[in-house]
């Protein structure tokens, strides 16, 4: 049977869509999925930068005609393959995304789950993933500007045929009101990572970190994708994920609001 491919997207640059992208992929690995992540950030790619990596070949020179597939398989920590960019304007303008339909077709025979990783905002270059995956996770921080772009990148997904399976919201603090941003989307939100204290920016979280609050929120955004991916779950039905305990260590001069009229300061959480 042919593999997954999930589209990881936003519609605003550094919200946590590459982080995203490699947690989900160690998790999946690690419960015993082949996973490959793809750096299709064509303008911005910085899957091998943040990896630390070097790699013989990447995602530019398959889409130029250059190299393989194979050429660029590149293995990290924790058994997860990905396929990096570069981050010259040359690589970038002999770069075709049109060609990415052959690669993830490829990928997809190989592989249990194929993660896409995406650029930010409307273009071509982001459209194509969309229209290519099986199901496309949208990931956001609580900024104003970054949910309104990603509801914007929801509404593209739509115009290409693409399945929004929901939303990610990173960078959540006890004072985040979950509820506000949920109601601002028309998919359901399956989960919330909260600040993280401990990435290093070299490998995932979960194999750094894996007792951190961040790393136990991809856990279980993994285990539900899992789900999603192999066993046909409906991502609309299960319960969000989120855990109390990763907002105790938050100062005690917040506990007050906790028992407001509008929920608490989690909104959906209290």
């Amino acid at each position: 049977m042919a593999g997954y491919v999930c589209t990881i997207a936003g519609g605003k640059g550094g919200v946590g869509k590459t982080t995203t992208a490699l947690n989900v992929a160690a998790v999946l690995e690690a419960a015993g999925y082949d996973t490959v992540v793809v750096d299709a950030d064509l303008g911005m790619a910085n899957l091998g930068q943040m990896l630390g990596i070097d790699h013989d070949s990447s995602i530019h020179e398959i889409l130029a005609g250059q190299a393989t597939v194979d050429d660029a398989l590149t293995e990290t920590r924790g058994d997860v393959t990905v396929i990096p960019g570069e981050q010259t304007l040359e690589a970038f303008a002999d770069a075709d995304p049109a060609n990415l339909r052959e690669v993830i077709t490829a990928l997809r025979e190989a592989y249990d789950a194929v993660l896409v990783d995406t650029g930010a905002g409307l273009s071509h270059e982001t459209m194509v993933p969309l229209g290519l995956a099986d199901g496309i996770l949208l990931v956001t921080t609580p900024d104003d500007v970054a949910v309104s772009d990603t509801a914007k990148t929801a509404d593209l997904a739509d115009r290409v045929d693409g399945r929004v399976l929901g939303g990610l919201v990173c960078r959540v603090t006890g004072e985040t009101d979950v509820a506000a941003i949920t109601a601002a989307f028309d998919f359901p939100t399956l989960g919330v990572v909260p600040v993280d204290h401990d990435a290093t920016g070299s490998e995932p979280l979960v194999l750094h970190a894996p007792d951190s609050p961040a790393a136990e929120a991809y856990e279980l955004l993994g285990s539900t994708l899992a789900d999603v991916f192999f066993e046909g779950a409906d991502p609309a039905a299960g319960d969000l994920v989120f855990e109390a305990s990763w907002f105790e260590d938050e100062t005690d001069e917040e506990d007050d609001e906790e028992d407001d009229d509008s929920g608490g300061r989690f909104g959906l959480f209290g």
